[in-house]
Formats: structure tokens, C-alpha cells, sequence
């Protein structure tokens, strides 16, 4: 089960010192968003993602794939196949703030998103000073959603 919260960040509200954490470069296409099958490629490695519908809380499932067989279903994807930098800041309480820095077609986006151990947790979740708009509840930011295009 993954639960997370997703809040949109302005450019200007981004740490300073971001380039200073640890981070993936991620590339990932859509096979099919309705139920979402996804395709993703991060550094080095290859996953193809089955997630349930749902927008706080949803069921994934993620299998190992080899480069090859992501370059082949890479060429399958429907719609834009999103590229981002994804930074692991420290946040309270032992979670990770990941931090989307989203390129090409989305240049300019921001989204961090936290996840949980339990729904609890997120409900009852404070966000740092310098996040945005919560987002959780509107699909429009899932990247599900954004690989079909801006509108």
C-alpha cells in the first residue's frame, strides 16, 4: 500500500541547497493510466508499477524489468513520457520529502511528495513552511495524469 501526501512547490520556495542531497534521474512512460501501468526507469534501474485507484491511498506493485525490455515498452507508451530529477530530503519523524524537479515538456513544475506508514500519519500531517498548494485529493498531479499532456 503506498500512502502519500503531494504538495505543488514554487520555484522560488525550493531549498537553496538542493543540489546537495542525493537524488534519481527518472524517465517514465504510461502503458495504460486507467488502472495505471507504468513503465520507469531510475539511474540504472527498471521497474514496471501496477497502482490501484485511489488518490492518498492506493495499492502498487512493482516488478523488476531489464533495459531492454523497458526500451521496447518505451516505444508503447501513450502520451509524453515524463523526465525528472528526484531529490530525498530528510524531513521529521524518519520520513523523506521526495522532491520532483520535472523537465522537457514540464520544466518548471515542482511537487514534493511525502509518504506514510499509515493513513493516520498523513492525516495528521504538518508540512514544512515552504511547501505549496496541497494536492493530495486532485488527480490533475498525478503523473499518470501529466503524461497525457497539458492542457
Amino acid at each position: 500500500m503506498e500512502i502519500e501526501r503531494k504538495y505543488l512547490i514554487e520555484k522560488e520556495q525550493l531549498p537553496a541547497d538542493l543540489a546537495s542531497y542525493p537524488f534519481h534521474k527518472i524517465e517514465q512512460g504510461y502503458l495504460c493510466t486507467s488502472p495505471v501501468v507504468r513503465i520507469r526507469r531510475q539511474d540504472d534501474d527498471y521497474f514496471l508499477t501496477y497502482k490501484s485507484k485511489g488518490l492518498m491511498a492506493r495499492e502498487e506493485y512493482n516488478l523488476p524489468l531489464t533495459q531492454e525490455a523497458y526500451e521496447h515498452l518505451k516505444s508503447k507508451a501513450d502520451g509524453l513520457v515524463i523526465s525528472k530529477t528526484r531529490y530525498l530530503l530528510p524531513e521529521k519523524d524518519s520520513l523523506t520529502i521526495e522532491l520532483d524537479v520535472f523537465h522537457a515538456d514540464y520544466e518548471g513544475l515542482f511537487l514534493a511528495e511525502v509518504e506514510f506508514p499509515s493513513e493516520e500519519a498523513a492525516n495528521s500531517y504538518t508540512p514544512p513552511a515552504w511547501f505549496g498548494r496541497d494536492v493530495t485529493f486532485s488527480s490533475d498531479y498525478h503523473n499518470s495524469t501529466l503524461s497525457k499532456g497539458r492542457k
